[in-house]
């Protein structure tokens, strides 16, 4: 199938973008930390099903599971860890306006570690995409007496979580460039690998809940935890990995980051949200740079 990566990729920024509706409904009631723990191992429960239901080939090198486990750590504990504290310091505009750079890190990690180049084409669809998402990121929103202010730490942290992502995706192209792997199963390694790091450290800063106690007290945050899960770390992180499988990782990294503009009508039409002109503007510009890429 022709551009399986590049489709891949995309559908991966319409399963975040779905993921995130859902996840922002049931952070409120559960907190990140809490949230982060549980929709990972719930992930891992489906993915294990899936496997043994579909019988799918799991068998795989000991250098290919320290890869993919060494990607889970970077990208989903490291890298998000940065992102959502960046979050705490200069709110989620910005830091998703920092998450635009890590396609320009993947491209340049991509090129120093795998040999990967980029032909002029792609490089100017890329750079026209991330323009596009910038300029719709970039809108200013918050008032003068906003909480959130632009700081060093806060810009370091978002600066770390982009590159953490970037470098996850190295490392699982390091384990696909080893030999075949079954993207679901490549998936499961990352997360089982991350949830069980990140529950240690919650447990021995005294921050783990009991899933079962949460959720008992926050019924309705079931169904949306569920929907996340779902179309997130399970079919969200499984088609990031067929998409930088099957094409470059810096082209798999630009494509993946058009979330903000995939999630403009879902705002309009779900949230009856007005939209600016400035986030058409970057909508079609980014749309343009899509294109680019494809046709290249």
């Amino acid at each position: 199938m022709p551009h399986v990566g590049e489709l891949s990729a995309l559908l991966t920024a319409v399963f975040w973008s779905i993921t995130s509706f859902a996840f922002s409904s049931a952070s409120k009631k559960l907190g990140s930390l809490t949230l982060n723990i549980n929709r990972m191992m719930l992930a891992s429960v489906f993915l294990v099903l899936t496997i043994i239901v579909l019988d799918f080939d799991y068998r795989l090198s000991a250098n290919q599971i320290l890869n993919l486990v060494l990607s889970g750590i970077v990208g989903l504990v490291i890298g998000d860890t940065f992102l959502f504290k960046s979050f705490q310091y200069i709110g989620a505009r910005i830091g998703m306006l920092l998450m635009a750079l890590s396609p320009v890190m993947s491209g340049m990690l991509a090129y120093i570690f795998l040999g990967e180049a980029l032909s002029f084409w792609a490089i100017t669809g890329m750079l026209i995409t991330i323009g596009g998402v910038v300029l719709v990121v970039s809108e200013r929103k918050e008032t003068p007496s906003s909480e959130y202010k632009i700081s060093k730490i806060g810009i370091f942290h978002g600066l770390m979580g982009a590159l953490g992502q970037a470098g996850g995706l190295i490392f699982a192209k390091f384990a696909f460039e080893e030999g075949e792997v079954n993207k679901m199963v490549a998936t499961f390694v990352r997360i089982f690998s991350s949830v069980i790091i990140i529950t240690i450290l919650a447990v021995l800063a005294k921050r783990f809940k009991n899933p079962i106690k949460v959720y008992k007290e926050n019924p309705k945050a079931i169904a949306t935890t569920a929907v996340g899960t779902f179309f997130g770390p399970y079919l969200g992180i499984t088609f990031s990995l067929i998409a930088i499988a099957n094409t470059k990782v810096g082209i798999a990294a630009t494509l993946m980051s058009t979330m903000p503009i995939i999630m403009l009508p879902m705002v309009r039409y779900y949230f009856k949200e007005k939209l600016s002109w400035r986030a058409i503007i970057g909508a079609f510009i980014a749309v343009a740079g899509v294109a680019i890429i494809f046709l290249r």
